[in-house]
């Protein structure tokens, strides 16, 4: 049996989605099937379909990623309670979008709200992205400090917009704004030492002032949301400390669209209030890597398949 005093979840955000995501699960775990045909009853259309069999295209727009990475997460963790209904982990966390989704694990939120939030999350942004186009990069090899330093300078020389997005782990950092500043702060970045300056194949400026018209609609969605106090302790994205109130997450909601992701901050401070195992609930294994980068003393074990699960089951 799996040792749940010392063992913390955590839930991607974009970027960690994958056609075929789930189709495993639903066939090992009925437990995971009915989250997806719940999540189709909900939205009004087959979005286990768009999972399950893609297109990629329409899987990786925005408004539909984001439920749909969700609900992956979701059933993924009720295939785990299912096998193991007393499974109590210690604390959550979830990177950008997928904070809803720990919400949801902690009790603080129901399934459907959790649902139509990473919905209209995704929606509200794909609409601030048409109105206020930008990009986004990761730089490798350069610290959180150095990249926001970079970042004022490029704004400074262009007077447009360009700010650290997410601090995932020591030595990459992402940068969020307008496209000509960007490509400014990626030269600026490059002379200051940066391995790789990658820009993401998105046209949106995720988690920067570009978002702010997106993040004055969502707080007003947020607003109608039936929030409870989480049941077990989950972590900000933008102060890398546990939420503890409903009027806690609600500002951390509304305000995680244009502000910063604290990952490294929060991974080092759930490990320092007692984690020594992460179990990553999604598709893929981003969360996992990056904890290899912010601390190899801990233990990461992705659950990003049937086999996986039975795996972490058994050992």
């Amino acid at each position: 049996m799996v040792d749940w005093s010392q063992t913390a979840l955590l839930f991607p955000g974009q970027g960690s989605q994958t056609v075929g995501m789930g189709r495993d699960l639903v066939e090992a775990y009925p437990a995971a099937r009915e989250v997806y045909e719940q999540a189709d009853s909900i939205l009004g259309f087959k979005l286990s379909g768009l999972c399950f069999n893609g297109p990629e295209d329409d899987l990786n727009q925005t408004i539909n990623t984001q439920p749909a990475v969700f609900t992956t997460g979701i059933a993924t963790l009720r295939a785990l309670q299912s096998a193991q209904p007393d499974m109590s982990p210690a604390m959550a966390a979830g990177h950008s979008f997928g904070e809803i989704t720990a919400l949801v694990a902690a009790g603080a939120l129901s399934f459907e709200a959790g649902l139509k939030l990473a919905r209209e999350r995704g929606r509200v942004m794909k609409e601030a992205g048409e109105r206020s186009p930008g990009a986004m990069a990761a730089l490798l090899g350069l610290d959180a400090d150095t990249v926001r330093s970079l970042c004022e300078q490029a704004s400074k020389q262009t007077g447009g917009v360009l700010v650290m997005a997410n601090d995932n782990c020591p030595g990459q950092v992402v940068i969020s704004g307008e496209v000509e500043t960007l490509d400014v702060g990626i030269q600026l970045a490059t002379e200051a030492g940066a391995r790789r300056a990658v820009k993401l194949a998105v046209s949106i400026a995720a988690h920067s002032p570009l978002m702010a018209s997106s993040a004055d609609e969502f707080r007003r969605i947020l607003d109608s949301v039936s929030f409870s106090t989480p049941q077990i302790p989950v972590y900000a994205n933008l102060t890398a400390v546990p939420l503890d109130s409903v009027d806690a997450i609600r500002e951390e909601l509304g305000n995680q669209l244009t502000g910063s992701v604290l990952w490294t901050a929060s991974i080092q401070n759930m490990i320092a209030a007692g984690t020594t195992r992460f179990v990553e609930l999604g598709s893929k294994d981003v969360l996992t890597g990056l904890l290899k980068r912010i601390d190899r003393s801990v233990q990461g074990v992705p659950l990003n398949s049937a086999a996986t699960l039975q795996d972490f089951l058994t050992t």
